[in-house]
Formats: C-alpha cells, structure tokens, sequence
C-alpha cells in the first residue's frame, strides 16, 4: 500500500527522534515532504496531466531550497533553473527518459526534477491501470528502477515487492534474485543487516555490484519504507565500504 506523503512526514519526524545521527537529513525530507504536498494539492485539484505546468512551482522550490537547501544545489538553481524554458527542459528531459542533457545529468538537476515528478507521478499512476504482478525488475507504471523493496509476510515466509523512485507504485518481484542483472544464484547475493536496525538490510549482489534496501514489515510494521531506507545511513556506508553501488539512489542521492 502507498504511503500517503502525510505519513512519510509524520515519519521522517518521528526517526529523526529514534535515530539523532540521521535527524539533519530526515529534517531536510520532511521539508521537502511538506512542500511536495502542496505540489500534489495543486496537481489533484487542476487535474494536471502535462508536466509543464509543474513549472508553476519553481519559485517555492528555488526560495526553499535557497533557505535548507545544500550549497551546491541552491547554486545550481539560481544559476540554471531561473528561466522557464529551462525548467520545462529539466522536467520533460527527466520526465520523458531521453538522452541526458546538460541539466538532468547533475545530480542536483536531477534533485529538482524529482522534487516536482514524484507528486505529478503518483497521481497519473492512481489513475492508470497497473500490472502489480509483473515480472519485470522496473516500474509498470513509468518504467524508473526501484528505491527500495519491501517484505511482507505470507505463509511461514515474506514475500517481496519493489517500490518505484518516481510515482511510488509498488510490484511484486521475486525475492531471490537481483533486480539489476538478474543473478538467481544465492551465493552471489549477500545479506547485510545492522543489530541497530535489524528490519533494513542490504540485498547486495556480487555480479553487478549493485545492492538495493530491503524493509521487513514482518519486524517492523511501523515502518514507512520510502522513509526508513533514508533513515539508514550506516547500512549505505557499509555497501560502499564494500564496493558495492546503490541500485538507485533516493530523492536525496543517497
């Protein structure tokens, strides 16, 4: 089930409480939280279907992230992003998945289209018609790669799903095996888990050297994945420390 953006800020509040050390960076999300609230608000209530009009929250965007934002990417705003043929080029190059240009393919450029994508995302995506039950290790909905998988309990086991970076659809997927080679062997697919948070782990594979997060609602159904993966920090440390690369980074690039 999707969790609406009024519990991933209650969320991001309340682990900011339970783990001090991510607290800045649940902070920062749960502004960003607030204000993709809002970008939804507008969205659902004009009935928007052409991200161009996405466009019309820039000045938000750009003012907040001049006033919490990182250095680097309040910088690239006011230098890139202040003309609207700009803005329109960054969201529709993210949007549409074309070649990279020179906005999307910065990480900050990438920042700025998400902030606005994932609200206009999710609402097309509560109107379509999805296949949950699809195979396919990307979204059925908008094709992006997964930001987390999650893990639920059936029978004596859990079974596992992977949650869209862009519009937050869920999809079924098989648990043993990676979701960016395809590697089926369990010996090659690694498990890291952190006596601090034991329901997170790192679903790693030594093919491709990629790893994604998993969240186990089976040991904690408290948990709003999209927002405890962020909260586990540490658990990114290790993957790196490992040489391992993170399958898709999250909306703050991690």
């Amino acid at each position: 089930m999707k969790a609406s953006l009024d519990t991933r800020i209650h969320r991001a509040a309340e682990l900011a409480q339970t783990y001090p050390s991510a607290a800045s960076i649940l902070s920062f999300y749960r502004e960003l939280g607030i204000f993709q609230k809002s970008v939804s608000a507008a969205v659902q209530s004009n009935a928007v279907t052409d991200a161009r009009a996405l466009t019309r929250h820039f000045p938000a965007l750009l003012e907040l992230m001049g006033r919490i934002g990182a250095q680097p990417i309040a910088e690239f705003g006011r230098e890139h992003l202040q003309s609207q043929a700009a803005q329109e080029e960054l969201l529709l190059g993210y949007w549409e998945s074309g070649p990279l240009n020179e906005l999307t393919g910065v990480e900050a450029g990438r920042f700025f289209a998400r902030v606005l994508l994932q609200p206009y995302a999710e609402y097309l995506a509560s109107r379509g018609d999805i296949a949950l039950d699809q195979a396919e290790p990307t979204c059925p909905f908008c094709n992006a790669r997964p930001v987390v998988a999650v893990l639920r309990g059936e029978g004596d086991g859990a079974k596992r799903s992977l949650l869209c970076s862009l519009c937050a659809t869920e999809w079924q997927y098989r648990r043993v095996i990676c979701p960016a080679c395809g590697e089926e062997n369990k010996e090659k697919l690694p498990i890291y888990v952190a006596s601090e948070f034991d329901y997170v782990r790192v679903d790693a594979c030594d093919s491709c050297r990629t790893y994604i997060k998993s969240v186990d609602l089976t040991k904690n159904g408290h948990a709003v994945p999209v927002v405890d993966e962020i909260a586990t920090v540490p658990l990114n440390i290790w993957a790196e420390e490992h040489g391992y690369w993170k399958l898709e980074p999250n909306l703050l690039g991690m």
